[in-house]
């Protein structure tokens, strides 16, 4: 018994010794937030504010995001056939200025600010859009004399009080991707992204008034297949498109959280979801998938751990096994804080993000909705800035995009226990990266931490001395290319 207890007692100290020289939180996690424009949801707060006010309330946003750990914003810059910044083919949007086709005065351009801030602050810009809804509500929305709604009409169609563009139309996909290619092209993004609302969500008892387009264009196909086909030629067209103009461009999508249930395929997740994007929304996200049409994909995965019809555990490990070698993001619903016994319960968000770390498929999380992070609920915020996110991250590189690794930094040592890091590479970079090792501990990137992220593309002055949790560590620099592949490491201490 006492040579028993003390090989457990050996294996149990082995244990936690390897485990402290693991990483405590991921070093490549993508850590990002949607910004919701439609209805003033997140950003501008009302449609009436000034520009000073504009700018004032976006920084501030970024500000708290950074401080809680976040990498990236997701910003929805077209969120009915109109835009946040100055588009040729679309008009200033109403949630702005309060008033559609109106620009802000004093004139600026909103996206190339929100753009420039978040870069001051190493974070990402990734541009969400609408793809197909023009008009939000028919009764009380501004529509100015220039929208599409107005002077294509024909290219229209009324569901559920809102007007959508028809996806069956190909002028309508050759719109939508003339929009995409002009955003890439003129702002510096770091990626495109695009949610659910493909065709819209059902009506009890409406069906979706495309018989007409269906007649004309069908193609001999079932009416579903001739949708899905629709849904699939749009992505398509868009990726080829964003890959014309920037090769290295991330094009992602966020679907509602069920592909299709159990019960009406095989392949389907364990859930019993009353729609699903196959089947209603007419999205087939595993074809874009598989065909490698998107890089990365964010499925809502707003149901609490253990919910009955769509329980997100069952969800996380099918998503997992469908990722097809993309990245996987999880949506999560922080909006949902206080709604039942399960959303009132703290440790809800945190377990959900220990439960995805346990995937090597899942690379990070996207939270809905900015605004709810203001009042810190259920003290999540605090979960993220001392627990979860308290150590900074890269976006995960993608090597399908991009796999150039960067020569790494050169050192000069300095005083006071100071050192200049210097890079010479002949490719670019966009920061350097700290990592901490412990003494004894092989210096490579599966053992070492990453605890600081300095935003410079050719030198910095390290002062070794303020490298966060570095007491009793080795320290190392790497050189950050600007689609986050690290160089070798360069010893600091």
């Amino acid at each position: 018994m006492k040579r028993i207890l003390t090989c457990s007692l050996l294996l149990l100290t082995t244990l936690l010794t390897t485990a402290s020289f693991a990483q405590v939180s991921p070093a490549y996690e993508f850590r990002a937030v949607w910004v919701a424009t439609v209805s003033n949801i997140d950003w501008p707060s009302r449609k009436n504010l000034s520009v000073e006010q504009q700018k004032l309330e976006f920084t501030r946003l970024l500000d708290m995001h950074q401080a809680n750990g976040m990498n990236a914003v997701i910003v929805q810059v077209r969120p009915a056939a109109d835009a946040l910044y100055p588009s040729p083919y679309e008009p200033w949007s109403e949630f702005l200025t309060g008033r559609q086709g109106v620009a802000p005065a004093p004139y600026y351009d909103p996206l190339e600010f929100m753009i420039d801030e978040t870069h001051k602050r190493g974070m990402e810009f990734h541009a969400w859009l609408n793809p197909y809804r023009a008009v939000f509500n028919m009764l009380t929305s501004s529509v100015a004399p220039n929208h599409l709604t107005k002077t294509k009409p024909e290219w229209f169609l009324v569901y559920g009080g809102k007007k959508y563009f028809n996806p069956g139309l190909p002028e309508v996909r050759e719109h939508t991707v003339k929009v995409v290619k002009d955003l890439v092209t003129r702002y510096n993004i770091d990626g495109v992204h695009m949610d659910d609302y493909f065709y819209p969500y059902r009506i009890d008892g409406k069906e979706f008034p495309d018989q007409k387009t269906y007649a004309q264009y069908g193609r001999g196909l079932s009416k579903d297949d001739w949708r899905r086909s629709n849904c699939d030629s749009v992505i398509f067209e868009l990726f080829t498109a964003i890959r014309s103009v920037k090769p290295k461009m991330r094009f992602g999508i966020s679907p509602f959280g069920i592909w299709r249930n159990k019960s009406q395929d095989p392949m389907g997740s364990d859930t019993r979801g009353g729609q699903t994007n196959y089947d209603d929304l007419y999205a087939d996200i595993l074809l874009w998938l598989q065909k490698g049409w998107i890089d990365y994909v964010t499925p809502q995965l707003y149901w609490e751990r253990g919910h009955k019809l769509a329980d997100y555990d069952i969800l996380l490990k099918w998503w997992n096994e469908h990722a097809y070698g993309k990245h996987l993001y999880i949506g999560h619903g922080i909006y949902r804080a206080g709604t039942n016994a399960a959303w009132r319960n703290p440790d809800e968000i945190p377990a959900e993000i220990r439960e995805l770390r346990k995937y090597s498929t899942t690379q990070g999380s996207i939270y809905f909705n900015s605004k709810v992070f203001e009042k810190n609920p259920n003290g999540w915020n605090d979960s993220l800035r001392n627990n979860y996110y308290r150590h900074p991250a890269l976006i995960p590189a993608m090597p399908w995009i991009d796999n150039a690794i960067p020569s790494q930094p050169l050192t000069e040592k300095l005083d006071n226990d100071q050192v200049k890091l210097v890079y010479k590479g002949e490719d670019k970079i966009r920061a350097f990266a700290i990592f901490t090792v412990a003494p004894g501990v092989e210096p490579k990137f599966t053992n070492a931490q990453l605890v600081q992220l300095i935003i410079a593309d050719k030198t910095v002055t390290v002062d070794l001395n303020k490298v966060p949790d570095a007491k009793g560590m080795k320290i190392y620099a790497a050189s950050v290319s600007p689609y986050n592949n690290i160089s070798p490491f360069t010893e600091l201490r």
